[in-house]
Protein backbone atom coordinates (compact mmCIF):
# COMPACT_ATOMS: atom_id res chain seq x y z
CA UNK A 1 0.00 0.00 0.00
CA UNK A 2 1.29 3.59 -1.11
CA UNK A 3 1.21 5.80 1.68
CA UNK A 4 0.90 9.81 0.78
CA UNK A 5 1.39 12.29 2.99
CA UNK A 6 0.12 15.82 2.33
CA UNK A 7 0.28 19.18 3.60
CA UNK A 8 -3.56 20.98 4.33
CA UNK A 9 -3.27 24.79 2.57
CA UNK A 10 -5.52 27.71 3.23
CA UNK A 11 -6.85 29.45 0.57
CA UNK A 12 -7.76 33.12 0.45
CA UNK A 13 -11.48 33.03 1.77
CA UNK A 14 -9.55 31.00 4.87
CA UNK A 15 -11.23 27.96 4.02
CA UNK A 16 -8.75 25.00 4.50
CA UNK A 17 -7.39 22.52 1.64
CA UNK A 18 -6.65 19.12 0.98
CA UNK A 19 -4.65 18.51 -2.10
CA UNK A 20 -4.81 15.00 -3.09
CA UNK A 21 -1.48 13.74 -5.19
CA UNK A 22 -2.30 13.11 -9.38
CA UNK A 23 -0.95 9.79 -8.74
CA UNK A 24 -3.40 8.80 -5.80
CA UNK A 25 -6.34 10.54 -7.99
CA UNK A 26 -5.72 8.06 -10.98
CA UNK A 27 -5.06 4.93 -8.69
CA UNK A 28 -8.81 5.57 -7.36
CA UNK A 29 -10.33 6.13 -10.67
CA UNK A 30 -10.97 9.95 -9.01
CA UNK A 31 -11.04 12.99 -11.51
CA UNK A 32 -12.07 16.79 -10.49
CA UNK A 33 -15.38 17.12 -10.00
CA UNK A 34 -15.74 13.98 -8.12
CA UNK A 35 -18.07 14.52 -4.99
CA UNK A 36 -15.91 12.35 -1.95
CA UNK A 37 -17.27 12.00 1.51
CA UNK A 38 -15.62 11.93 4.54
CA UNK A 39 -16.23 9.31 7.29
CA UNK A 40 -14.59 10.19 10.59
CA UNK A 41 -13.09 7.01 12.09
CA UNK A 42 -12.99 8.36 15.58
CA UNK A 43 -9.41 7.45 16.13
CA UNK A 44 -8.11 10.28 14.76
CA UNK A 45 -8.13 9.27 10.91
CA UNK A 46 -10.87 9.84 8.13
CA UNK A 47 -11.99 7.49 5.50
CA UNK A 48 -12.58 9.45 1.89
CA UNK A 49 -14.26 7.79 -0.44
CA UNK A 50 -16.15 8.75 -3.93
CA UNK A 51 -19.74 9.42 -3.58
CA UNK A 52 -21.67 7.35 -6.01
CA UNK A 53 -24.61 9.86 -8.15
CA UNK A 54 -27.77 9.14 -7.49
CA UNK A 55 -29.32 7.39 -10.29
CA UNK A 56 -32.78 6.91 -11.67
CA UNK A 57 -34.34 4.94 -14.49
CA UNK A 58 -35.82 6.43 -17.61
CA UNK A 59 -38.19 4.76 -19.83
CA UNK A 60 -37.77 6.36 -23.77
CA UNK A 61 -40.08 5.15 -26.05
CA UNK A 62 -39.25 5.99 -29.18
CA UNK A 63 -40.57 6.04 -33.17
CA UNK A 64 -38.43 3.73 -35.55
CA UNK A 65 -38.64 4.96 -39.19
CA UNK A 66 -37.70 3.51 -42.87
CA UNK A 67 -38.16 5.07 -46.47
CA UNK A 68 -39.21 1.43 -48.19
CA UNK A 69 -39.73 1.40 -51.76
CA UNK A 70 -41.36 -1.55 -53.59
CA UNK A 71 -41.00 -1.98 -57.77
CA UNK A 72 -44.26 -3.27 -58.58
CA UNK A 73 -45.42 -4.02 -62.47
CA UNK A 74 -49.12 -3.47 -63.32
CA UNK A 75 -51.41 -2.89 -66.34
CA UNK A 76 -50.80 0.76 -68.26
CA UNK A 77 -52.95 2.95 -66.24
CA UNK A 78 -53.73 0.65 -63.30
CA UNK A 79 -50.62 2.01 -61.00
CA UNK A 80 -53.30 2.54 -58.29
CA UNK A 81 -53.03 -1.82 -58.03
CA UNK A 82 -49.36 -1.23 -57.32
CA UNK A 83 -50.24 0.75 -53.84
CA UNK A 84 -52.81 -2.29 -53.37
CA UNK A 85 -50.24 -4.79 -53.62
CA UNK A 86 -47.80 -2.73 -50.93
CA UNK A 87 -50.85 -2.89 -48.63
CA UNK A 88 -51.72 -6.26 -48.69
CA UNK A 89 -47.99 -7.05 -47.81
CA UNK A 90 -47.49 -8.79 -52.04
CA UNK A 91 -44.83 -7.01 -53.00
CA UNK A 92 -40.71 -7.59 -52.76
CA UNK A 93 -38.91 -4.80 -50.96
CA UNK A 94 -36.56 -3.03 -53.41
CA UNK A 95 -35.04 -0.70 -51.09
CA UNK A 96 -35.25 -0.09 -47.40
CA UNK A 97 -33.05 2.78 -45.54
CA UNK A 98 -33.76 3.56 -42.12
CA UNK A 99 -34.51 7.17 -41.07
CA UNK A 100 -33.64 6.75 -37.60
CA UNK A 101 -35.36 6.79 -34.31
CA UNK A 102 -37.84 9.71 -33.00
CA UNK A 103 -38.28 10.16 -29.50
CA UNK A 104 -42.26 10.18 -28.29
CA UNK A 105 -42.06 10.19 -24.75
CA UNK A 106 -40.00 9.16 -21.20
CA UNK A 107 -41.48 8.43 -17.55
CA UNK A 108 -39.31 8.10 -14.77
CA UNK A 109 -39.44 4.43 -13.48
CA UNK A 110 -39.00 2.63 -10.20
CA UNK A 111 -36.52 -0.47 -10.82
CA UNK A 112 -38.77 -2.76 -9.56
CA UNK A 113 -41.77 -1.11 -12.37
CA UNK A 114 -38.87 -1.36 -14.84
CA UNK A 115 -37.77 -4.87 -14.43
CA UNK A 116 -42.11 -5.65 -13.95
CA UNK A 117 -42.68 -3.72 -17.98
CA UNK A 118 -39.53 -5.80 -19.23
CA UNK A 119 -40.87 -8.83 -17.77
CA UNK A 120 -43.90 -7.95 -19.84
CA UNK A 121 -42.75 -7.07 -23.28
CA UNK A 122 -40.04 -9.61 -23.06
CA UNK A 123 -42.48 -12.81 -21.86
CA UNK A 124 -40.23 -14.87 -24.39
CA UNK A 125 -37.27 -14.67 -21.44
CA UNK A 126 -39.36 -15.56 -18.94
CA UNK A 127 -37.04 -18.21 -17.29
CA UNK A 128 -34.19 -15.21 -17.50
CA UNK A 129 -33.02 -14.00 -13.82
CA UNK A 130 -33.68 -10.33 -12.84
CA UNK A 131 -29.94 -9.91 -13.43
CA UNK A 132 -29.79 -11.75 -16.51
CA UNK A 133 -32.67 -8.87 -17.74
CA UNK A 134 -30.61 -6.15 -16.30
CA UNK A 135 -27.72 -7.19 -18.42
CA UNK A 136 -28.86 -7.65 -21.91
CA UNK A 137 -32.01 -4.66 -21.32
CA UNK A 138 -30.81 -2.30 -19.03
CA UNK A 139 -28.60 0.36 -19.94
CA UNK A 140 -26.66 1.30 -16.68
CA UNK A 141 -24.69 4.87 -16.11
CA UNK A 142 -21.53 4.86 -15.54
CA UNK A 143 -19.75 7.54 -14.13
CA UNK A 144 -16.63 8.78 -16.56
Amino acid sequence: MTTYTVTIEEDSTGDLILPIPLELCEELGWKEGDTVSWTDNHDGTYTIAKTKAETEWVMVECVSSQRKRYMVEVPVGKEIWALDTVSMDEAKTFNCTHLGEHIVSHTVMTKEAAMALCRKDNAHKSSWTDKQCETVYFTEWEDD
